[in-house]
Order: structure tokens, then sequence, then C-alpha cells
């Protein structure tokens, strides 16, 4: 049904009658949230490499502008974002960096790494040794390579994007919708809590949204896996001149994404990118990763709000704001230190299914008797000195 779907043997049906329903959907139909959450994040990106050339981004950098941060500066960065209280390393980079960019192979060889996958497992340990829980998004991974990297993450994901096959991916490297369901579902079969998202206002239409979201929602009824997605709008930017979706369009299609989800299912949109304030009462209840000391390098012209301005978004709607970890509550292991005394974590929205979601690295850095440890539960119980200042 999607392009490249068949070539990575992804089996997915969308029920006409479905998307009709969701075609249907207005901002009224869907149900404002009792809260909205957010994590603290340092922003780390490793390379600026990426495989692809995809019109509307200004993240990659062309072969022999490329960079790659040593460790020594993640270990700065993640260090500078502990002790401003974040509990969140988020790692980006552009999907599989291949021989065009021979610089950054050479120097991955020279620092002793077989790869990127392999550098940023290092620079993972670098985050969980200084007090940060990773969490990765390094494009499309193999199942074999969620399986070497999920221990060292208390969450992955990647953005879905659309199930379209549009133009703006175009290119002598296109990207797929083939290649980015088969990667939701390698990450679910390997039991790893994600992230994904559809991005609004690439060349897509109105029933390619709702059959992304409909696709995003079935792997999730396969897995259980999908702890957000984002529903985030392109904006101009030095490489492209797409034009932003209006408030209606975000409004319309924040309730579909609400209206197709689990409850569980949180719906997100980024607070430096869109009129977050005027979209809540269509249904979203997170507003991602928001970094006190790092950039939003994926689009640096727009600034993150400050911490006190996420207070008055919630306030606006009425509606309590509390911080949150990189991994949802509910894939907390079950008597872990981390969740409340009657073992439900606080603002916690149903259970996972009973598999492994977080492993050994995570769960004792979790469980830690240090300040970091103690953070970390503070967050995860919505009390402490991190709570945001009212």
């Amino acid at each position: 049904m999607f392009a490249g779907a068949d070539e990575y043997g992804v089996d997915l049906t969308i029920d006409d009658a479905d998307v009709e329903r969701l075609l249907a959907v207005t901002p009224d139909d869907a149900d404002a949230p009792a809260a909205l959450s957010f994590s603290r994040n340092v922003f780390i990106p490793l390379t600026t490499a990426c495989r692809y050339t995809c019109t509307y981004c200004t993240y990659y950098d062309v072969p022999g502008e490329a960079t790659l941060m040593s460790l020594d500066e993640v270990r700065e960065t993640v260090r500078t974002g502990a002790d401003a209280g974040c509990t969140e390393a988020l790692f980006t980079f552009g999907d599989a960096p291949d021989e065009r960019y021979t610089e950054i192979h050479r120097q991955l060889d020279e620092w002793g790494y077989d790869d990127i996958l392999d550098y940023l497992a290092a620079a993972c340990e670098v985050a969980l040794d200084e007090g940060l829980l990773p969490h990765s998004n390094p494009g499309d991974l193999t199942r074999e390579e969620f399986a070497d990297l999920a221990p060292l993450n208390a969450s992955m994901g990647v953005m879905l994007e659309t199930t379209a096959d549009v133009a703006a991916h175009s290119g002598n490297r296109r990207k797929t919708p083939g290649q980015r369901l088969n990667t939701i579902r390698a990450a679910g079969e390997v039991g790893v809590p994600f992230t994904t998202g559809i991005l609004v206002g690439i060349g897509e239409t109105w029933r390619d949204r709702a059959e992304s979201l409909l696709a995003i929602r079935a792997l999730h009824e396969r897995y259980g896996h999908v702890q957000e997605v984002i529903v985030q709008n392109v904006v101009p930017n030095e490489r492209s001149d797409y034009e932003r979706p209006s408030l209606d369009t975000m409004r319309r299609v924040v309730a579909m994404a609400r209206v197709a989800l689990p409850e569980e299912v949180s719906v997100q949109v980024p607070p430096n990118l869109s009129a977050a304030a005027d979209l809540v009462p269509c249904g979203v209840d997170d507003l991602g990763g928001v970094s006190p000391v790092t950039d939003d390098y994926v689009n640096p012209d727009y600034e993150w709000p400050a911490l006190r301005e996420l207070v008055d978004i919630a306030d606006e709607a009425g509606v309590p704001l509390r911080e949150r970890l990189p991994v949802y509550e509910r894939f907390l292991p079950d008597g872990d230190s981390v969740r409340d005394r009657d073992g439900t974590p606080d603002g916690a929205r149903g259970t996972a299914p009973d598999r492994e979601w977080l492993r050994e690295p995570i769960t004792d850095r979790l469980s830690a008797d240090d300040v970091h440890g103690r953070r970390f539960r503070n967050v995860a119980r919505g009390d402490g000195p991190l709570s945001i200042p009212r």
C-alpha cells in the first residue's frame, strides 16, 4: 500500500472506513487534555552528516562540511544539562552517513569506532555516566541495531513524517515510507519505548495524513511501544519556502491524531514551531523536549520557549503542567523505586504490556542512590525541587 513497504515486508492494511472517519473529524471532536507534560533535555547533534537530502531540512551539511562531536564535547554538554536539572540527552543525527562522508568515517576510524552507531553507543554511555537518560533519534535502524542500542537508551524515536511518496523526499537517496514503517516496526519487535510523528505541509494530502496516523496506530496496537506522536508543522527556512500550515489546518490535524490514537499515546506539538496554546484544546497533552541550555539544531531559527512560557501555555488551557522523563511512566519496571508508594507513577495513563522495556544500564541509572537518580525519581513522581515555579 505504501511506497517501499513491499521491499521491507511491512504488511499494513488501512481500512478505508477508518480513513473516512478521520477525515470527518473536526477540532470539536477531540477531548482537551487533563494535563500537559514536557521533558527537560539537552540537544546533542552528534553529526550533521546524512544520506538523505530532503528539501525542507536545514540540519544536514554536505560532504566536506559535516561535523562530528567529540566525546569530550558530548561530556561537557551533558554535564551542563545535568547541572541545569535536565533529565534527557537527545542524540540526533542524519540517517546512516554513507561513503559520501569520507571525513566522518575517517574520524570514526581514527577514534576506534566501527561506525556511527558504535560511536552513538559510546556517547550514550557518557550521558549515563554524567547523569542524563539518553533518547536517540538515529534514523532508520534494523531490528539488530535496535537490540544493540536499546540497553543504553531510555527511549528512541524516528519521525514517520508521512506515508505518502512526496517530492520533498526526492533525490538520489530517496526516503521511502516503507523504510520508516520498517524502523517503527523493528523498535516494537525489540521492545523500545518509541516516539514518532508526522510532518504537516510537505506535499501530503488530508488522506495521507489520516493514513499516516492510522499506520502508526496499527503498529502500536501490534507492539504497544509508541509513547507519543508528534504533529509537527513544516516551517520556512534557508533551504526551502514551504508554506507554514495554517492554524486551522494544525487544529484539525491535531484533532485527527487525538481521535486516531489510543488514549495512552500522547499527542505532542513542538512549542517553538507551533501555536501550542491554540492547539492544546484540540487534544495536545505534551510539549516535547525543551532545553534550557542548547538550541534546536534541527530548526535553528526557532528558539525554544523559556520554561516559564510553558507554564503560561498550560495556564491558558486551564490544565496543570508536569515535567516527565524521556521514557513515559507506563514503561517503568514494576516495583522499581521510581514509582510512587502504591506502585503507580503519578500522572500515568494505563500500563504497557508485560515485557522488558528498559534494560539494566537504564534501570540502574534510574534507581541509583545519587543526585541524578534522585532527580529522575522526583521528576517521575511529579514532586521535588525541580517542579516548575508558578
